[in-house]
Order: C-alpha cells, then structure tokens, then sequence
C-alpha cells in the first residue's frame, strides 16, 4: 500500500542515493530483457541525477517511505513542452503504486506551470511502464532506435557542420518551430553555452542543429540530409546512443549501411499538445 509514502523536493543533496537507485533500477529492467544498462556504474547515474537536482530549471520530486529514499522523478521546465524523467524505483519496494505517485506529481506541477504539454521516452522493452503511461493519457508517437558506433566521419554534399554560436540561436529555434510547432530554446542554449551544439548550414542559411548527438541531445532539420550530415560529423554518440524515429526509413537505413547498430527500442509518448513533425528529427531521452 502507499500510505505511508511521503513525496518532497529533491536537493542536490539527494543526488548518492537517488543517483544509485536509478542505476540499480536501470539495471534490473535491462538486465531482466538482455539489454545492457543505460548507466554503465553508478557514478554516471549519480552525476546526471546531480546535475539534474542542481539546476533551477528541473523540478524534482523524491518519494520516501520512512524517512528513506525509494525513489525519484523529474520535470524539464526550460521549454514550452515539459520532459518528464528519469523516473526510477528501487526494486526492492516495487508495486506499491510509488511510480504512479511520482508520475501524479510531475502532472500537477506540468498543469500549475500551464504546460501545452507533456512527453516522455520508455523502454520499448518494459511493458509494464508502457502500461502504466497509457492508462496516464499518454499516446505513442514514435518508435525509436537507439543507435551506437563508431563516429562516421562523412560529410554530406552540400550540407556544412560547424559549432553552434550564441548568434545562431534564432536561426536554430525557427527550424525547431517549422519542424515541431515549438522550438527548444532553453536546451539549444545551455548546450551552445557548454560547447557541444552543432548547426548544418546548406545553400548560405542554417537547416539544423543538434544540441549533441547522444542519449541527453535532439536533432532537428529541414530534411534527412540536415540531420545526416550532423550525425556524420559527431565527434562521439554520447550515452548510449542517439535516438532515432524508426518510420523514418531512409535515415535509418543510412545508419544502418553506414555500420551503426540499435542498442535498445524506446517508445516516444506524449500527453497534451503534439503536432506532426514537418521535418527530420532526432528526440533526446525526454522528448
């Protein structure tokens, strides 16, 4: 029963346990399916989860059953679309609705901040948690590919990869907007500042970016041919892997025939306001 789960905000404080939950979850699932972990030690999953509750633009929810962590959930809020996750459980106390409470929190919060929306990426694998988010509301919207492999280091005719610049932001976030019907601004930003964005420039103008190809980055582009070459000219595929829509047939037969391999399937789910894309598109592990 769940009575006596309390939830509260994260601090950055929580990150070692909630961090090593998160591993341990991962693991659990992806071990019981034959998949490798999305985490390959702890550390990573205690860094990202550190990062995550450190910044003012993730809301964090921590379930506790006797003044113990059990779990932990998140809410990307730097756009007008929010991204809910990592959500994770400890094994050890499973089926006693804690994910479910964890999920109804991230909803309020997404309703009290007026989000047009709300979107996620399960593990196509883990039948339980695609359970879970449809009987939430959530629709299936695209089945993904995990794609990992050497860096291609191919160039595609016409089409220039170079490092994103602050000046480039509105340029990337107009063919955000004619792809999505939304840009990601507050992303695209923090990956410029970091150093990792990349744009594709064709025919003297900007037809994508990427604000990194891997697990944590998103790609968007006029055509294939935008988001080919910035898959082409990544220095590594970060993570995991890169996420790719699968019913995109022609780019992932280039992936394929340029030696690149699926890790994992994924399921990209929304809730709320979701166009059709008008465009190639690479999702991040949120949306």
């Amino acid at each position: 029963m769940s009575e006596n789960i309390k939830l509260r905000s994260g601090t950055p404080e929580d990150a070692e346990s909630c961090g090593r939950i998160c591993y341990n979850a991962f693991k659990t699932i992806s071990e019981a399916h034959g998949f490798p972990p999305d985490f390959p030690v702890p550390e990573v999953a205690i860094g990202v989860l550190r990062s995550l509750l450190a910044n003012p633009k993730f809301y964090s929810v921590i379930a506790e059953i006797d003044g113990q962590i059990v779990g932990s959930n998140f809410l990307d809020e730097r756009n007008a679309i929010a991204g809910v996750g990592p959500i994770t459980v400890d094994p050890t106390v499973q089926n006693r609705a804690i994910g479910r409470r964890l999920m109804d929190a991230v909803h309020q919060r997404a309703g009290e901040k007026s989000f047009a929306g709300v979107r996620l990426i399960q593990a196509g694998f883990h039948t339980r948690s695609l359970s879970l988010y449809a009987k939430l509301g959530y629709d299936v919207r695209e089945h993904l590919a995990c794609m990992q492999g050497n860096v291609l280091g191919v160039s595609i005719e016409g089409h220039v990869v170079r490092p994103a610049t602050e000046t480039d932001l509105e340029a990337c976030n107009r063919v955000c907007r004619q792809v999505h019907g939304h840009d990601r601004g507050g992303e695209l930003r923090d990956a410029t500042a970091k150093g990792s964005a990349t744009v594709v420039e064709h025919a003297g103008r900007i037809t994508g970016y990427a604000t990194v190809i891997g697990f944590f980055g998103h790609a968007v582009g006029e055509t294939n041919k935008d988001v080919k070459a910035l898959i082409g000219a990544a220095k590594e595929f970060a993570g995991p892997g890169f996420l790719l829509p699968t019913r995109n047939g022609d780019l992932f037969r280039w992936c394929l025939s340029n030696g690149l391999r699926i890790t994992e399937p994924m399921t990209l789910m929304s809730k709320g306001l979701y166009n059709e894309p008008a465009g190639a598109f690479l999702p991040s592990i949120l949306y």
